[in-house]
């Protein structure tokens, strides 16, 4: 009898612990470049307007939105902190767009060329150059970027931008620029 209860108390006991869902819960969409699935809408994250991330036919990297002014995609370089090579937040916005714009054009080409100031000897800007650009490389391939479209390069202290002996000068020196195919 012992056993019989003890068995009943079992059944009753799993019976109460399984669920059933009340509705058949959907898979979440997945965006993948690959799956051909259609793309999606991104905002321009200054003006919060919308902006068109699918191609416009021919060459991806001839697009025109790359170099319309009013377009976030036309901004090309993004700005770090002395000895950093940490993206500001404030050029956030314009990594994600150009992330959304080579996840959409898989065959874009960007090469990023990493700069830093000429404070420091040429080898340790060399190499801060390149942490920047491979810093800006992996947070567009995060954002879904193919690796195998962008390259990063440092160009050290070779390329400034100005020459003056201020700290405005140097923190305009010390970026990333971003260059699409046909540009380099």
């Amino acid at each position: 009898m012992r056993r019989i209860l003890a068995i009943a108390a079992l059944a009753a006991f799993v019976a109460g612990c399984s669920s059933t869902p009340d509705a058949e819960q959907a898979p979440a969409p997945v965006d993948d470049a690959k799956t051909g699935a259609p793309p999606k809408a991104t905002t321009d994250p200054v003006t919060r307007q919308p902006i068109e991330t699918t191609p416009i036919g021919g060459d991806p990297n001839k697009d025109p939105r790359l170099i319309d002014p009013k377009n976030v995609l036309s901004k090309r370089s993004v700005y770090f902190d002395f000895d950093s090579d940490a993206i500001k937040p404030e050029f956030v916005p314009v990594v994600e767009a150009h992330g959304a714009f080579l996840r959409q054009n898989a065959r874009a080409k960007m090469l990023i060329q990493g700069n830093a100031d000429e404070r420091g000897s040429r080898e340790y800007n060399l190499g801060l150059g390149q942490r920047r650009a491979d810093a800006l490389k992996k947070r567009l391939v995060l954002l879904g970027a193919q690796e195998s479209q962008i390259e990063s390069v440092s160009l050290g202290e070779e390329k400034p931008v100005c020459t003056d002996q201020t700290e405005e000068c140097f923190a305009k020196c010390r970026r990333d620029d971003m260059l699409y195919g046909g540009q380099f």
